[in-house]
Parts: C-alpha cells; structure tokens; sequence
C-alpha cells in the first residue's frame, strides 16, 4: 500500500518548485507526476500524419517521490503518512500528527 495516491494534493520539498502544492497525475516507480509543477520546455517536430505542429511545447516533468510530501489542509502544511487497521480487517492512511483519516 502506498503512501501517496494519484489525486491526493501534495507539497514539494526540494528543487526548483519548492513549497507550491499540486495534485498527484500519476506515480511510476519512484516518481510522480504532479500537475502543473516541475514544467520544462520541450522541442518537437511537426508530424503531419498525427495532425501535431512542431515548436515548443510546456510539459510536465515526473519529480522524485522523496522530495514531496502529502498536504494536510488542517494543519496548512506538510504532513507524514501512517497506516491504521480497522476492525474489519480493512487499512486506511491517516496522518501521522493529527490522526485523521485521509481516505474515508
């Protein structure tokens, strides 16, 4: 089970967007794509077959998961991650300072 989920709001912690939130896309491996953080300028070709123009264009680039954290909007700030078992067996997350459940 993992810590961080696609759609969960996360903080960054390292690197050039340090401190702005965003929220999870998709994770591989040991990176994950946040929206609209961590853009570089990438040059394409043209390819008339598919339709696209060529230039630049402004992309999302996959951050280490090391250097995010999960946002908790009671506390305003970055948080850690814990595991809880229920009665029935089932494993939800819950932070680790305030003991709320993330995933209800």
């Amino acid at each position: 089970m993992n810590k961080i989920r696609k759609g969960d709001t996360v903080i960054i912690n390292a690197g050039k967007d340090k401190g702005k939130q965003g929220i999870v896309l998709k994770l591989d491996g040991g990176k994950v794509l946040v929206e609209g953080l961590n853009m570089v300028k990438k040059h394409t070709k043209p390819n008339p077959s598919k339709g696209d123009q060529g230039g630049l264009i402004n992309k999302e680039m996959p951050i280490q998961i090391s250097n995010i954290a999960i946002y908790n909007n009671a506390l305003k700030k970055a948080d850690k991650v814990t595991f809880k078992e229920l009665k029935d067996g089932k494993k939800i997350r819950i932070f680790k300072s305030t003991k709320e459940a993330i995933d209800v």
